[in-house]
């Protein structure tokens, strides 16, 4: 079943058409794929979907739902959130510290019950701190919880974006790039947290990716993206065979 579906999307930038008539189904459950070269049109697609602009054309429905012109919060409040980057974290906050703010900028809390610090209010700051922590202990980020988030090796700050992606409760992660200028063995690492994500936390993945060791070892489809348009969709194996997508991007030097 289609949790996230998108139909005919089209984007245009002061009439360069950056995405055209982009149709996917991203099924419940599954790790989805997108690749490109540089500059096919994969990052506008995230925008798009995140809300952070707004197709020239086409639907974006989550759930059956609508979500274009919805503001990125309130789509992070259905259920679709982006992945946080390096550049979005709280550097001089500890890495719990990070993980909490996370949970507040995307919950509602009374004004009146923060300020008078309320029953109500402290008992759902203990449930907000307990749940921070245990999201730790699935990314193996518990030793790293009172150190700043500038303090840790850049695969750990990959690792905490996703962690504070998944205080928000929501139910499809956009993965942007996850692995780029990670190491080998960090890389590895990550592509195991995305599958237990997968399994244990029951979350839907979508990731845009340069690293096709990592697209094809974790993703169960892959799409492919060439000047705006999709001219591939299928199972890795598929993928890696396709001559069109040989010529447009596996075969060249990109990484």
């Amino acid at each position: 079943m289609a949790i996230l579906e998108i139909k005919e999307v089209t984007h245009n930038f002061k009439g360069l058409t950056a995405l055209s008539q982009i149709d996917i189904e991203v099924q419940e459950g599954e790790i989805l794929g997108i690749i490109g070269p540089n500059g096919a049109g994969k990052t506008t697609l995230f925008n798009n979907i995140s809300g952070f602009i707004k197709p020239t054309k086409g639907e974006i429905l989550f759930r059956g739902e609508n979500i274009v012109g919805l503001r990125p919060d309130v789509i992070v409040r259905k259920g679709v959130v982006r992945s946080f980057q390096g550049t979005s974290l709280f550097p001089a906050v500890s890495c719990l510290g990070n993980i909490i703010i996370a949970h507040h900028l995307y919950k509602e809390f009374g004004f009146w019950e923060t300020m008078l610090n309320t029953k109500s209010y402290l008992t759902r700051e203990q449930e907000v701190r307990e749940k921070s922590l245990a999201i730790l202990e699935t990314l193996n980020l518990t030793d790293k919880k009172d150190v700043a988030a500038h303090d840790i090796p850049y695969g750990y700050q990959k690792m905490l974006g996703i962690a504070m992606a998944l205080a928000t409760d929501a139910r499809v992660l956009l993965l942007d790039e996850p692995v780029a200028g990670m190491t080998p063995q960090e890389a590895l690492a990550m592509t195991e947290e995305i599958r237990r994500i997968r399994s244990g936390l029951k979350k839907t993945i979508v990731l845009v990716e340069h690293n096709m060791k990592t697209v094809m070892g974790v993703c169960d489809r892959i799409v492919v993206i060439h000047h705006g348009e999709k001219i591939a969709e299928g199972p890795p194996e598929f993928i890696k065979k396709d001559p069109q997508v040989i010529e447009a991007y596996l075969g060249t030097d990109e990484t």
